[in-house]
C-alpha cells in the first residue's frame, strides 16, 4: 500500500470488533480487521470499467480473490434483469458463501445455504451487517461477507419494477 491510498472506512461489527473497508478507486477492495483475515479483491487495470460496480466489472476472467493472501474461487452473476441475477459466489475450503439481493436495500448472505446475515451497502465504503441470531458466523464469513458487499454492491429492484421503469422511461 502507497501513502496515496485512500483511508479506510472503520466499522465497529457487533460480532468481530473494528472492521477496515477500503475502496481504492475501482481496482481493489480490501476489508481486514484484528478478527478476521484480510479479504481482498482486485481488478484487472486493463479491463472495461462499469461505473456502476464499485469493482468496475462482474467479469471474473477481470477478479482476483485473495483470503490472507490465498486465490479463492469468485463467481459473480451477469446482473441482468432479476435480482438473482446479482448473485455473487465464492468457495473456501469446501465452503460456499453466497452474497444475493433480497430486497431494494439489502443482500442476503450465507454459508453453505444458511443464512448468517443480511448486508448493506450504498456503492461506498460504509458497509452495514445484521448478523442473524443464532448463526455463529465465523471470521472469515465477516471477511468474505463485508468484500463482496463493498464491492458489490447490495440489494436490488424486483423485476416487475425495472419493467416498469423501462416502459416508462420509453414513453413520451
Amino acid at each position: 500500500m502507497n501513502d496515496l491510498s485512500p483511508a479506510p472506512h472503520l466499522t465497529e461489527d457487533v460480532l468481530f470488533g473494528e472492521i477496515a473497508v477500503r475502496i481504492e478507486g475501482q481496482e481493489r477492495v480490501t476489508v481486514s480487521g484484528a478478527n478476521i483475515p484480510t479479504a481482498v479483491l482486485e481488478r484487472d487495470p486493463s479491463s472495461e470499467v462499469d461505473p456502476q460496480i464499485a469493482i468496475g466489472t462482474r467479469d471474473a476472467a477481470h477478479l482476483t480473490l485473495t483470503l490472507d493472501g490465498v486465490p479463492l474461487a469468485l463467481r459473480p452473476g451477469k446482473g441482468r434483469f432479476r435480482r438473482s441475477t446479482y448473485r455473487v459466489r465464492t468457495s473456501h475450503q469446501g465452503v460456499t458463501h453466497v452474497l444475493v439481493p433480497d430486497s431494494i436495500p439489502s443482500s442476503r448472505f450465507t454459508r453453505d445455504k444458511v443464512h448468517l446475515a443480511d448486508f448493506s451497502n450504498d456503492g461506498d465504503e460504509i458497509v452495514i451487517v445484521e448478523w442473524r441470531e443464532g448463526a455463529s458466523p465465523e471470521p472469515v464469513d465477516a471477511a468474505l461477507g463485508y468484500l463482496l458487499a463493498a464491492a458489490f454492491g447490495t440489494g436490488g429492484s424486483p423485476a416487475w419494477m425495472m419493467l416498469v421503469d423501462a416502459v416508462s422511461a420509453a414513453l413520451p
